[in-house]
C-alpha cells in the first residue's frame, strides 16, 4: 500500500455511545484516491467509510470501539435468524450501483426522521444523503428490498477483497416487525458466501452500548484488539 497521510483534529466532542466520554477520530487524507485494495487494507486496520471520508476512532481516554466482522465460513444462523428469514420470504432483493433517486432518499428521510431524531444525522437532507451514502470510491453497492414493488429497505455496502462491509441500513418504520436490520445482514452473508468471501464487516462494536447488542448475535465474531483480529468470547 502506498503511503497515506492521516489527520487528527485536536478537538473532541461528546461520544454518541457512552455518556461522559469524549470522542475523536483520525482521518485519511480526503484528497487521496482509494482503490479496492487500499480500502481493504484500511478496513483490516479498523477504518470505516462515511461517504469519501475514511476514519478510525482515536479517543483520548477510551478504546471501547472495536471493529468487528462475522466469520462467514463458521457462521450458523440461530433459531431467531431462521424465523426472521421465514417471516420475510415474500420480499425480493436487488443489488444496484449507488442510488441518489427520490425513491431511496424519501425512504432514508423517513427512517431518520422517525427512528433517529436524537442522532447526529437529524434532520436529514438530500445533500447529506448524497455525501454520506452515494459518494464512494467505486466499490459501493445498494442492496434494495421490495415488497410488491414498494421499496421498504436498503443496505449500503462496500465490496472488499476479503469480504463485504456494511456501511448503513435504513428501512420503512412501519415494517419494524419484520426485523429488517437483522434480515439485511443475513442477506449480506448469503451474497458474500456466494462470492467466495470470508467476512462481513459490521463496523464498530461497543460492549456497554445497548444499540450495539444485535451484533453479538452474529457469532462467531472477530474483533480488532491491539492490532490483531481476535475471536470475541461468547
Amino acid at each position: 500500500m502506498n503511503k497515506i497521510l492521516l489527520f487528527q483534529p485536536p478537538e473532541t466532542h461528546d461520544c454518541s455511545y457512552l455518556d461522559g466520554e469524549q470522542s475523536r477520530s483520525v482521518y485519511v487524507d480526503p484528497r487521496a484516491e482509494l482503490d479496492g485494495t487500499t480500502l481493504t487494507l484500511l478496513s483490516l486496520n479498523g477504518f470505516r467509510r462515511s461517504g469519501r471520508l475514511m476514519y478510525r476512532p482515536a479517543c483520548p481516554t477510551c478504546s471501547a470501539c472495536l471493529p468487528v466482522r462475522i466469520r462467514l465460513n463458521d457462521f450458523l444462523p440461530s433459531r431467531s435468524h431462521k424465523r426472521t428469514e421465514r417471516r420475510n420470504n415474500d420480499l425480493t432483493l436487488e443489488v444496484s450501483m449507488p442510488d441518489g433517486s427520490a425513491e431511496c432518499y424519501e425512504l432514508y428521510e423517513r427512517y431518520i426522521s422517525e427512528r433517529h431524531r436524537d442522532g447526529d444525522m437529524y434532520p436529514p437532507g438530500e445533500q447529506q444523503y448524497q455525501d454520506f451514502l452515494v459518494s464512494d470510491f467505486g466499490t459501493t453497492r445498494f442492496l434494495k428490498v421490495r415488497h410488491q414493488e414498494k421499496l421498504i429497505a436498503c443496505m449500503v455496502f462496500d465490496m472488499l477483497e476479503d469480504g463485504l462491509s456494511a456501511v448503513y441500513s435504513f428501512f420503512d418504520p412501519d415494517e419494524q416487525e419484520r426485523s429488517l436490520g437483522t434480515w439485511l445482514i443475513l442477506q449480506l452473508n448469503h451474497i458474500a458466501l456466494g462470492l467466495g468471501l470470508h467476512y462481513d464487516y459490521l463496523g464498530y462494536y461497543v460492549r456497554e452500548s445497548r444499540k450495539m447488542t444485535y451484533k453479538r448475535k452474529f457469532a462467531p465474531l472477530d474483533a480488532l484488539i491491539d492490532g490483531k483480529w481476535t475471536l470475541l468470547s461468547p
